[in-house]
């Protein structure tokens, strides 16, 4: 099997090598490219194609929102939206998926401890596995 192409979009260096952690040796997807917000994840695309986007919503420069905006002109990635700060009813996240989020997930905040940390990986890789078609290994 092919792997999955997916960059992540985080302005936390933390948080992007967390999630980078998380899909290490995750059967069925490979991290090719990561970026610090939205802007410089567009500027990435014209040189990587993944399958998959993970991106935080609350960033510097161009926030998830933005991008979002201006991805599908560039991209037919399946979008799936990070966030601590955003509840899944909240506006933010209303919004994302009328930009066309594929999915959303909350993102560990503060002190990352261990068992949350396997949490929420599960539950990203199960909604990556989703959105792009995969079957659960």
């Amino acid at each position: 099997m092919n792997n999955k192409t997916v960059m992540i979009v985080d302005d936390s260096t933390i948080m992007r090598a967390v999630i980078g952690d998380m899909l290490k040796g995750v059967s069925g997807l490979e991290v090719v490219a990561t970026a610090a917000n939205g802007k410089d994840a567009l500027k990435q695309l014209g040189k990587v194609r993944p399958d998959l986007i993970l991106l935080d919503i609350e960033m510097p420069e161009m926030d998830g929102l933005e991008f979002l905006r201006h991805v599908r002109l560039k991209s037919r990635a399946r979008v799936i939206v990070l966030s601590s700060v955003t509840p899944m009813g909240s506006n933010k996240a209303v919004q994302a998926r009328m930009l066309g989020a594929d999915g959303l997930v909350s993102k560990p905040s503060g002190a990352v401890s261990y068992d949350l940390e396997q949490k929420r990986g599960s539950e990203l890789v199960e909604m990556a596995y989703r959105v792009l078609g995969i079957a659960a290994a």
